[in-house]
Protein backbone atom coordinates (compact mmCIF):
# COMPACT_ATOMS: atom_id res chain seq x y z
CA UNK A 1 0.00 0.00 0.00
CA UNK A 2 1.04 3.09 -0.92
CA UNK A 3 0.89 5.64 2.18
CA UNK A 4 0.51 9.21 1.19
CA UNK A 5 -0.55 10.92 4.24
CA UNK A 6 -1.94 10.18 7.69
CA UNK A 7 -4.58 12.08 9.26
CA UNK A 8 -6.00 12.05 12.92
CA UNK A 9 -4.55 8.10 12.88
CA UNK A 10 -6.31 6.71 10.05
CA UNK A 11 -3.98 6.44 6.76
CA UNK A 12 -4.76 7.28 3.50
CA UNK A 13 -3.57 5.79 0.56
CA UNK A 14 -3.62 6.44 -3.61
CA UNK A 15 -6.30 3.80 -3.39
CA UNK A 16 -8.13 5.65 -0.94
CA UNK A 17 -7.50 8.65 -2.59
CA UNK A 18 -8.87 7.54 -5.99
CA UNK A 19 -12.03 6.15 -4.10
CA UNK A 20 -12.83 9.25 -2.89
CA UNK A 21 -12.01 11.28 -6.57
CA UNK A 22 -15.02 8.65 -7.91
CA UNK A 23 -16.91 9.33 -5.13
CA UNK A 24 -17.02 12.83 -5.92
CA UNK A 25 -17.43 12.61 -9.59
CA UNK A 26 -20.36 10.30 -9.12
CA UNK A 27 -21.84 13.00 -6.13
CA UNK A 28 -21.36 16.00 -8.62
CA UNK A 29 -24.45 18.22 -6.70
CA UNK A 30 -23.94 17.48 -3.21
CA UNK A 31 -23.13 19.35 -0.14
CA UNK A 32 -19.14 18.56 0.97
CA UNK A 33 -21.34 17.53 4.51
CA UNK A 34 -23.35 14.89 2.46
CA UNK A 35 -20.23 13.91 0.85
CA UNK A 36 -18.20 13.53 4.20
CA UNK A 37 -20.88 11.31 5.24
CA UNK A 38 -20.96 9.18 2.21
CA UNK A 39 -17.48 8.49 2.32
CA UNK A 40 -18.01 7.72 6.37
CA UNK A 41 -20.69 5.32 5.27
CA UNK A 42 -18.62 3.49 2.52
CA UNK A 43 -15.18 3.00 4.71
CA UNK A 44 -17.82 2.43 7.85
CA UNK A 45 -15.39 4.75 9.51
CA UNK A 46 -17.73 5.39 12.67
CA UNK A 47 -16.70 6.26 16.27
CA UNK A 48 -17.14 3.32 19.41
CA UNK A 49 -20.46 3.99 19.93
CA UNK A 50 -21.58 3.88 15.82
CA UNK A 51 -21.81 7.42 15.26
CA UNK A 52 -20.38 8.42 12.18
CA UNK A 53 -16.88 10.01 11.95
CA UNK A 54 -18.39 12.95 10.54
CA UNK A 55 -16.48 16.41 11.59
CA UNK A 56 -12.69 14.03 10.99
CA UNK A 57 -13.70 13.08 8.01
CA UNK A 58 -14.49 16.52 6.69
CA UNK A 59 -11.27 17.56 7.95
CA UNK A 60 -9.47 14.72 6.01
CA UNK A 61 -11.35 16.35 3.31
CA UNK A 62 -10.01 19.87 3.75
CA UNK A 63 -7.13 18.13 3.66
CA UNK A 64 -6.61 16.30 0.62
CA UNK A 65 -7.87 19.43 -1.17
CA UNK A 66 -5.20 21.71 0.61
CA UNK A 67 -2.81 19.26 -0.75
CA UNK A 68 -3.69 18.85 -4.22
CA UNK A 69 -5.11 15.32 -4.25
CA UNK A 70 -8.72 16.12 -4.78
CA UNK A 71 -11.24 18.75 -5.94
CA UNK A 72 -14.35 18.89 -3.41
CA UNK A 73 -17.46 20.67 -4.18
CA UNK A 74 -17.66 24.28 -3.78
CA UNK A 75 -19.20 25.55 -0.58
CA UNK A 76 -23.08 26.14 -0.41
CA UNK A 77 -22.20 29.18 1.85
CA UNK A 78 -19.85 30.39 4.61
CA UNK A 79 -21.27 28.82 8.29
CA UNK A 80 -19.87 30.37 11.16
CA UNK A 81 -17.73 27.92 13.38
CA UNK A 82 -19.91 28.00 16.33
CA UNK A 83 -17.40 27.65 19.02
CA UNK A 84 -15.24 30.35 17.47
CA UNK A 85 -18.33 32.55 17.93
CA UNK A 86 -19.20 31.31 21.38
CA UNK A 87 -21.04 33.43 23.69
CA UNK A 88 -19.25 33.51 26.95
CA UNK A 89 -21.65 31.51 29.48
CA UNK A 90 -23.50 33.58 31.79
CA UNK A 91 -23.24 33.66 35.56
CA UNK A 92 -26.15 31.55 37.26
CA UNK A 93 -28.41 33.21 39.90
CA UNK A 94 -28.43 30.75 43.07
CA UNK A 95 -27.96 31.17 46.68
CA UNK A 96 -24.60 31.16 47.41
CA UNK A 97 -24.68 31.48 51.00
CA UNK A 98 -21.63 29.32 52.64
CA UNK A 99 -21.87 25.74 53.16
CA UNK A 100 -19.92 23.99 56.18
CA UNK A 101 -19.74 21.32 58.28
CA UNK A 102 -19.09 18.08 57.70
CA UNK A 103 -19.24 15.43 54.64
CA UNK A 104 -21.98 13.88 57.19
CA UNK A 105 -24.31 17.22 57.56
CA UNK A 106 -24.67 17.56 53.54
CA UNK A 107 -26.62 14.52 53.58
CA UNK A 108 -26.88 12.20 50.57
CA UNK A 109 -24.34 13.73 47.32
CA UNK A 110 -26.68 13.73 44.21
CA UNK A 111 -24.47 13.08 40.77
CA UNK A 112 -26.19 14.69 37.68
CA UNK A 113 -24.96 14.02 33.89
CA UNK A 114 -26.16 17.34 32.14
CA UNK A 115 -24.59 17.34 28.70
CA UNK A 116 -27.34 18.57 26.32
CA UNK A 117 -29.97 19.17 29.73
CA UNK A 118 -31.19 22.07 30.98
CA UNK A 119 -28.88 22.25 33.62
CA UNK A 120 -25.69 22.61 31.17
CA UNK A 121 -25.88 26.41 30.93
CA UNK A 122 -25.76 26.26 34.59
CA UNK A 123 -22.59 24.26 34.62
CA UNK A 124 -21.11 26.11 31.86
CA UNK A 125 -22.07 29.73 33.74
CA UNK A 126 -20.49 28.22 36.91
CA UNK A 127 -17.02 27.42 35.25
CA UNK A 128 -17.10 30.45 32.96
CA UNK A 129 -17.36 32.73 36.53
CA UNK A 130 -15.55 30.57 39.19
CA UNK A 131 -13.14 28.35 38.05
CA UNK A 132 -9.39 29.97 37.33
CA UNK A 133 -9.38 28.96 33.89
CA UNK A 134 -12.76 29.65 32.90
CA UNK A 135 -14.92 27.46 30.54
CA UNK A 136 -14.14 26.11 27.21
CA UNK A 137 -15.77 23.86 25.04
CA UNK A 138 -15.01 20.49 24.96
CA UNK A 139 -14.73 18.64 21.46
CA UNK A 140 -15.05 14.90 20.87
CA UNK A 141 -16.09 12.57 23.56
CA UNK A 142 -16.70 14.59 26.82
CA UNK A 143 -18.80 14.28 29.95
CA UNK A 144 -20.05 16.87 32.46
CA UNK A 145 -21.13 16.56 36.00
CA UNK A 146 -23.20 18.50 38.88
CA UNK A 147 -23.34 17.40 42.29
CA UNK A 148 -25.79 18.75 44.08
CA UNK A 149 -26.05 18.42 48.12
CA UNK A 150 -29.30 20.58 50.04
CA UNK A 151 -31.07 21.21 47.37
CA UNK A 152 -28.70 23.22 45.17
CA UNK A 153 -25.37 22.85 42.90
CA UNK A 154 -21.73 22.25 45.20
CA UNK A 155 -19.59 20.57 42.39
CA UNK A 156 -18.90 20.57 38.91
CA UNK A 157 -16.47 18.49 37.30
CA UNK A 158 -15.56 18.10 33.27
CA UNK A 159 -14.20 14.57 31.52
CA UNK A 160 -13.17 14.91 27.88
CA UNK A 161 -11.17 12.64 25.59
CA UNK A 162 -7.60 12.67 26.34
CA UNK A 163 -4.48 14.52 25.47
CA UNK A 164 -2.50 12.92 22.86
CA UNK A 165 0.71 13.44 23.85
CA UNK A 166 1.90 13.79 27.59
CA UNK A 167 5.74 12.27 27.98
CA UNK A 168 4.87 11.21 31.60
CA UNK A 169 1.83 9.47 31.09
CA UNK A 170 3.18 7.63 27.73
CA UNK A 171 5.93 6.44 30.05
CA UNK A 172 3.86 5.25 32.88
CA UNK A 173 2.19 3.40 30.71
CA UNK A 174 4.42 2.14 28.70
CA UNK A 175 3.27 2.24 25.31
CA UNK A 176 4.80 3.49 21.48
CA UNK A 177 3.11 6.04 19.39
CA UNK A 178 1.47 3.52 17.10
CA UNK A 179 -0.18 1.97 20.03
CA UNK A 180 -0.58 5.65 22.17
CA UNK A 181 -2.93 6.71 18.34
CA UNK A 182 -4.84 3.19 18.49
CA UNK A 183 -6.30 3.32 22.17
CA UNK A 184 -5.59 7.04 23.32
CA UNK A 185 -9.47 7.05 23.56
CA UNK A 186 -9.44 4.42 26.64
CA UNK A 187 -8.52 7.34 28.81
CA UNK A 188 -10.68 10.36 30.24
CA UNK A 189 -8.72 13.79 31.22
CA UNK A 190 -10.57 15.89 34.07
CA UNK A 191 -10.20 19.11 32.53
CA UNK A 192 -11.97 20.93 35.07
CA UNK A 193 -13.38 20.26 38.38
CA UNK A 194 -14.73 23.03 40.71
CA UNK A 195 -15.84 23.06 44.50
CA UNK A 196 -18.44 26.11 44.75
CA UNK A 197 -16.19 28.98 46.66
CA UNK A 198 -18.69 29.02 49.35
CA UNK A 199 -18.38 25.11 50.20
CA UNK A 200 -16.28 24.87 53.11
CA UNK A 201 -16.10 21.00 53.73
CA UNK A 202 -13.58 19.03 54.90
CA UNK A 203 -12.90 16.05 52.55
CA UNK A 204 -15.48 16.70 50.21
CA UNK A 205 -13.37 16.98 47.29
CA UNK A 206 -11.20 13.84 47.42
CA UNK A 207 -14.45 12.14 48.44
CA UNK A 208 -16.26 13.24 44.92
CA UNK A 209 -12.94 12.47 43.38
CA UNK A 210 -13.24 8.95 44.72
CA UNK A 211 -16.82 8.38 43.69
CA UNK A 212 -16.52 9.53 40.20
CA UNK A 213 -14.09 6.65 39.45
CA UNK A 214 -16.42 4.68 39.56
CA UNK A 215 -19.16 6.45 37.63
CA UNK A 216 -16.78 8.05 35.07
CA UNK A 217 -16.19 4.57 33.27
CA UNK A 218 -19.21 3.17 33.97
CA UNK A 219 -21.36 6.65 32.06
CA UNK A 220 -18.80 6.77 29.24
CA UNK A 221 -19.05 2.93 28.67
CA UNK A 222 -22.84 3.87 28.29
CA UNK A 223 -23.10 6.66 26.28
CA UNK A 224 -19.81 6.22 23.67
CA UNK A 225 -20.01 2.50 23.48
CA UNK A 226 -16.13 1.61 25.09
CA UNK A 227 -15.10 1.39 28.00
CA UNK A 228 -11.95 3.73 30.02
CA UNK A 229 -9.07 2.01 31.59
CA UNK A 230 -7.03 5.31 32.99
CA UNK A 231 -7.79 8.93 33.99
CA UNK A 232 -5.71 11.78 34.14
CA UNK A 233 -5.64 15.41 34.65
CA UNK A 234 -2.90 18.24 35.37
CA UNK A 235 -2.38 20.71 37.72
CA UNK A 236 -0.48 24.03 38.87
CA UNK A 237 1.73 23.50 41.47
CA UNK A 238 2.30 27.11 42.16
CA UNK A 239 -1.66 27.48 42.31
CA UNK A 240 -2.45 24.02 44.35
CA UNK A 241 -0.84 21.11 45.38
CA UNK A 242 -3.55 19.37 44.69
CA UNK A 243 -4.58 17.79 47.83
CA UNK A 244 -7.89 16.23 46.97
CA UNK A 245 -6.07 14.04 44.06
CA UNK A 246 -3.38 13.18 46.01
CA UNK A 247 -5.74 12.10 49.06
CA UNK A 248 -7.96 10.04 46.68
CA UNK A 249 -5.18 7.96 45.40
CA UNK A 250 -4.05 10.08 42.09
CA UNK A 251 -0.34 9.19 41.39
CA UNK A 252 1.93 12.08 40.43
CA UNK A 253 3.70 11.20 37.66
CA UNK A 254 5.97 14.25 37.13
CA UNK A 255 5.90 17.65 35.09
CA UNK A 256 5.32 18.93 31.95
CA UNK A 257 7.69 20.61 29.29
CA UNK A 258 5.82 23.78 29.35
CA UNK A 259 5.42 23.85 25.43
CA UNK A 260 2.21 23.04 24.50
CA UNK A 261 0.84 20.82 21.48
CA UNK A 262 1.55 23.58 18.86
CA UNK A 263 5.42 24.92 20.19
CA UNK A 264 7.70 24.72 17.66
CA UNK A 265 10.64 25.37 19.72
CA UNK A 266 12.11 23.45 22.85
CA UNK A 267 11.57 26.16 25.36
CA UNK A 268 8.53 26.17 27.88
CA UNK A 269 6.08 29.22 26.90
CA UNK A 270 3.71 28.54 29.50
CA UNK A 271 3.85 27.19 33.18
CA UNK A 272 5.18 23.49 33.73
CA UNK A 273 1.98 21.04 34.86
CA UNK A 274 2.18 18.23 37.31
CA UNK A 275 0.66 15.17 35.75
CA UNK A 276 -1.87 13.40 37.90
CA UNK A 277 -3.04 9.36 36.76
CA UNK A 278 -5.73 7.42 38.20
CA UNK A 279 -5.70 3.52 36.87
CA UNK A 280 -8.88 2.27 36.99
CA UNK A 281 -7.99 -1.31 37.13
CA UNK A 282 -4.82 -3.22 38.04
CA UNK A 283 -4.44 -4.70 34.44
CA UNK A 284 -5.00 -1.52 33.02
CA UNK A 285 -1.43 -1.02 30.81
CA UNK A 286 -2.81 -4.45 29.64
CA UNK A 287 -5.59 -2.93 28.57
CA UNK A 288 -4.21 0.11 26.75
CA UNK A 289 -1.12 -1.43 25.16
CA UNK A 290 -3.46 -4.92 23.54
CA UNK A 291 -5.41 -4.17 20.40
CA UNK A 292 -8.27 -2.44 20.66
Amino acid sequence: MDVVLTYRGRVVSESDIDFVQALIREHPAVSRRELSRKLCRAWNWVQANGAPCDMVCRGLLLTLERSGHVRLPSAKGSHANPLAVRRRPQRPEMDASPVSGSLKDLGPLEFRLVRRTREEPIFNGLIEHHHYLGYTQPVGEHLKYMVYALGRPIACLAWSSAVRHLGPRDRFIGWGPEVRRRNIRFIAYNTRYLIMPWVRVPHLASHILGRMAAMVPRDWERIYGHRIYYLETFIDPGRSPGTCYLAANWIPLGLTTGRGKDSNSHRPNRSLKQVLGYPLEKQFRRRLVEPA
